[in-house]
């Protein structure tokens, strides 16, 4: 998405508009970077980056009320560049007048919030910064096991859907069917969550459209989710080798992220939830320091090492 409005802002992140209620939907917001300007109250405006949300806290307020009220009106005004979005003060900090004279005569908003500024500040990047991300649609259903975001992948037809149906059967929570919007939240996180065309439902060949959330109550669905795992469905071939240890690691690379790959073989009469309800439990005991293949290898080499003596 290439910007949003200032209202949907407000919106996401509970703010309250203190002015310029009509001017919410006309601004709009395109990047996710927020300024704070400290800098320009003192008068310097080189490298002002106008196009970000402005954001005052304890400093900037403070310092503003100190100012003489000629030198504060001519520093407002020079803060309402052409593609402000809006000023944002925080813990209901009180507001000069010069910055109201200043924002109505420009048509910016002015929005506060009981919120201290550093987590006001994180809540509106971490808002802006999925909005605004570059986005990915992935075929595949997503769903959530034990707070773990695993990603089903694998041709159409395979039993993504219906695997994922057990799943939530058995107490976990869907979060995407069929297509999946991906973008990447920081250098490490990739999130998925559902279109919303799509949110909460899920599609079984034979049946049709079904609503998880009516269905099976709130607690069957989420918004979005980190995905940590994919869990790759491949139809079974006896003259492929599949990993059978859990030693042969693979990765996706999906933006700039590299997110694990667990191949499984469909076939007739394997249980699908059940064996990606386990892989998961083992992908997590992994991440948590507890290796069963290694466990399994020490084992093995213990008891060689055992009988090469005797």
């Amino acid at each position: 998405m290439d910007s949003v409005t200032v209202k949907e802002l407000v919106d996401a992140v509970g703010l309250t508009v203190y002015s310029g209620d009509k001017h919410l939907e006309d601004r709009k917001i395109a990047t996710d970077d927020i300024s704070r300007p400290g800098l320009e109250l003192t008068g310097y405006f080189d490298y002002y980056p106008q196009e970000r949300v402005q954001l005052f806290g304890m400093t900037e307020i403070s310092y503003a009320h100190k100012m003489d009220p000629e030198e504060r009106l001519e520093v407002m005004d020079k803060l309402c560049g052409e593609n402000t979005p809006c000023f944002v003060v925080s813990r209901y900090l009180s507001i000069p007048v010069e910055m109201e004279k200043a924002a109505e005569k420009h048509g910016i908003p002015i929005l506060r919030s009981k919120l201290p500024t550093t987590r006001l500040s994180a809540k509106m990047t971490d808002y802006l910064g999925g909005r605004l991300a570059e986005r990915k649609s992935l075929h595949g259903v997503l769903v959530d096991i034990y707070s773990l975001g695993v990603l089903i992948t694998g041709d159409s037809g395979v039993g993504k859907s219906e695997t994922a149906l057990d799943l939530i059967k058995r107490g976990h929570r869907l979060i995407a069917d069929d297509r999946v919007e991906v973008y990447q939240q920081d250098e490490q996180t990739l999130v998925g969550e559902a279109p919303e065309i799509l949110r909460h439902m899920l599609e079984i060949r034979g049946v049709g459209i079904i609503d998880v959330m009516n269905l099976f109550g709130a607690g069957a669905v989420r918004s979005k989710t980190d995905i940590s795992l994919i869990i790759h469905l491949e139809n079974w071939d006896k003259d492929k080798k599949f990993d059978r240890l859990g030693n042969g690691e693979q990765k996706v690379r999906i933006f700039d992220v590299e997110i694990p790959k667990i191949t499984i073989p469909v076939k007739v009469g394997r249980n699908l939830a059940i064996i990606i309800e386990a892989a998961a439990m083992n992908f997590r005991a992994k991440t948590m320091g507890y290796d069963a293949t290694k466990a399994f290898e020490d084992n093995l080499n213990a008891l060689i090492q055992k009988n090469s003596v005797n």
